[in-house]
């Protein structure tokens, strides 16, 4: 077994660590989520946390470790008899992407259970996590299904197993961690809510830090039993601390004027529930008891606040989480009280036995000093975004194919600014996001679990029933009974039970709803450069991501304008980057619709080499004109009909405005093979009719 790195010599992340030995201490704090960057210790840290975790006694021969001073009345192998104990480290699970339901929860053995009415259960992760760690690296790419066991699990301290009227049922209480690059798409709210704390990590600009990192790791890599033993008092006098903070967390008293601040804080900032309260209640009872007091002040709830509350404010998935701390700190200022004062005569305000510190206290910090730079690692909204503006295309204006290089009236009425069509003019922000209509890919589809289109899924409604390929997960109980009543007589029955054989087990089908890739093509030419229009098309590009993020798809953005097409965005599943894309688009120059089709035909093959089972979904935002080039208009048709060939499903989002229309975006939805939506009746009922017309000529 491997030598894990140090707790200890983990170099700052002075946040990340205390959050982990809060829970350490009191593991009704809720678990923890940590955000951050790519290579800035996440995992090293969450790994290292095992060995500080105080040993638990479990019951001798008990696959779910449950504790001989209190067992579980309904273990699976039970009952206990009281005496024969043992002692072992907590243990600290991993938990796969890519795990299997059964592998998670446990398997039971359908064939044992119908043949001969046994429960012959072989537990899973859940089980192997009671009363230790749960850990899930990358948890916002974990499949729903999974998220769903984890949920239920993490409300109910339990596990169940269900199996056509069989089930299974044991303890599965742990301290639930995950970690996740916000890159790679954001996390369902309901798990979200789950975790108590969440930090936000990143790696340090300050260059001593860096060089005692890496100092560190190097040490580490060239002798990692001789490294862990260098730290080993640290690491002791740690745990001693974690040990003698639990001792002492009973005794923590949690005054009604700290009670007070807590629900003003919660209050103050709109969360939702009254998770968030209880939350920071445990926690800052955990800052007080890590500190070495007994009564909980004013900065232990702050420093609560400030782990407890930036993941449940927000709003939506494109809300950059944080918290105000200028308005946290008047609102403890205002509900502050008597009871702020520090009344232990042990502690005192010292904090404890680090001496003078921050109320709740960091964890040691070991390394040389430095201090981390700003988290502030979101990307600006609005015209400030990050995306570099392209050159100037105002030569082109002059060709008179584009209609955009004559003064334009908005939807509005409002004029276009003068040179629309050939400068290129400052990103807009988007309209307000709205709901909208599910579009969906016609069909029945294979692909990853999500809440688009119909696809044959592990869950769902049954539909169906087959022979199983590999190891029986879904029982279809009357068709097993069926498969297996002709042979009864043959098997010689002589008993109530039927006598079941392997080649009677029938898997059941299940229909449910699978993720697609909506790929968005937005035209950002000069022809669609006036402000007002421009906002509302952001504003429908945004409600349309909005809404992929709710139904689990991955999405791609290819913007087109000037002389060429570009990739805004390679398929991702972080809907709010796109969004970020979006908000800091530039418009202007020529409009070269054969290019943004062809780009984005060039992304989806490529796409489909790397997940063959995701179907798309092309979502064309434009007016339908084209100009630039020879024959622009018979090379945008061309390049149109390469998508109705391939059969990918598509939508033309019909962005013309003025009293004279064109009806250009109509006729390229018939060469995609898809239909059309105006602005207006992206948000109207008649949607719906959209999506059965995409099905009809898909069919």
């Amino acid at each position: 077994m491997s030598t894990p790195f140090p707790f200890t010599a983990v170099v700052g992340q002075d946040d990340l660590r205390l959050a982990l030995l809060l829970n350490a201490v009191s593991p009704a704090v809720g678990g923890v989520l940590v955000r951050g960057e790519k290579g800035t210790a996440k995992s090293t840290a969450v790994r290292a946390l095992s060995a500080l975790m105080p040993g638990v006694d479990v019951v001798s021969g008990c696959r779910f470790s449950c504790d001989p001073d209190a067992p579980d009345p309904g273990c699976p192998d039970g009952p206990h008899e009281p005496g024969a104990f043992e002692s072992r480290p907590a243990r600290m699970v991993e938990l796969p992407v890519g795990a299997s339901e059964d592998r998670l929860v446990g398997a039971l053995d359908i064939e044992r259970a119908l043949a001969e009415g046994v429960k012959a259960f072989e537990p899973g992760l859940l089980a192997d996590a009671h009363r230790g760690i749960l850990y899930v690296d990358e948890v916002n790419l974990l499949h729903d299904h999974l998220v769903d066991l984890l949920l239920d699990a993490a409300a109910m301290g339990a596990s169940y197993v269900e199996r056509e009227g069989v089930s299974v049922r044991h303890a599965a209480r742990f301290l639930l961690v995950g970690t996740m690059n916000p890159e790679e798409g954001e996390l369902r709210p309901q798990l979200l809510d789950r975790f108590g704390l969440t930090v936000e990590v990143a790696a340090s600009r300050e260059p001593d830090q860096r060089v005692e990192v890496v100092r560190r790791r190097l040490a580490y890599d060239d002798d990692p039993a001789g490294f862990a033993v260098r730290w080993a008092d640290e690491e002791a006098a740690v745990r001693a601390r974690i040990v003698a903070a639990r001792e002492l967390l009973p005794s923590v008293r949690l005054g009604d004027g700290a009670l007070r601040q807590i629900a003003a804080t919660c209050a103050a900032f709109e969360v939702d529930g009254m998770r968030a309260d209880i939350v920071m209640a445990r926690t800052a009872t955990a800052l007080a008891a890590w500190a070495g007091r007994t009564e909980v002040l004013a900065e232990d709830v702050r420093q609560a606040a400030l782990l407890a509350l930036p993941h449940r404010k927000r709003r939506n998935p494109f809300d950059a989480p944080g918290l105000d701390e200028d308005k946290l700190d008047e609102t403890l200022e205002q509900f502050g009280g008597p009871d702020d004062e520090d009344p232990d005569p042990d502690g005192g305000p010292d904090g404890g036995p680090d001496g003078p510190g921050d109320g709740g206290g960091q964890p040691p910090s070991e390394g040389p000093e430095g201090s981390e730079s700003p988290e502030g690692s979101e990307s600006p909204e609005g015209p400030e975004g990050s995306e570099s503006p392209e050159g100037s295309e105002g030569s082109e204006s002059s060709e008179g194919g584009d209609t955009a290089a004559r003064p334009e009236a908005g939807e509005d009425g409002e004029p276009r600014p003068s040179g629309a069509g050939g400068g290129e003019q400052s990103a807009v922000r988007a309209a307000e996001p709205f709901r909208t209509k599910v579009l969906s890919v016609p069909g029945l589809g294979e692909g990853a679990a999500g809440r688009r289109s119909r696809a044959r899924t592990e869950h769902g409604r049954t539909t169906g029933a087959r022979r199983p390929r590999g190891a029986l997960t879904k029982l279809h109980l009357a068709a097993t009974v069926r498969a297996a009543a002709p042979h009864q007589r043959a098997r010689g029955r002589s008993g109530p039970g039927l006598v079941i054989r392997r080649d009677d087990l029938r898997q059941a089908t299940r229909e449910g709803r699978e993720g697609n890739l909506v790929l968005f093509v937005v035209d950002a030419s000069g022809s669609m450069a006036a402000r007002q229009r421009m906002s509302a098309v952001k504003g429908a590009v945004l409600s349309l991501l909005l809404d992929a993020y709710q139904r689990r798809d991955k999405v791609g953005l290819v913007t087109f304008r000037g002389s060429a097409a570009e990739v805004a965005l390679p398929p991702t599943s972080s809907v709010d980057a796109a969004a970020v894309r979006l908000e800091s688009l530039p418009t202007g120059g020529r409009t070269p619709l054969a290019a943004g089709l062809l780009r984005a035909h060039e992304v989806l093959r490529v796409e489909r080499l790397r997940d063959a089972a995701r179907r798309a979904l092309v979502v064309v935002v434009t007016d339908g004109r084209a100009t630039g080039g020879p024959e622009p208009v018979a090379l945008a048709s061309r390049a149109a009909r390469l998508f109705a060939a391939d059969g990918v499903a598509s939508v033309v989002v019909d962005c013309e405005s003025g009293p004279v229309r064109l009806g250009l975006a109509g006729q390229l939805a018939g060469e995609l093979g898809g239909g059309a939506v105006t602005l207006d009746e992206l948000r109207a009922e008649s949607i719906a009719g959209l999506v059965k017309d995409v099905q009809r000529r898909a069919a």
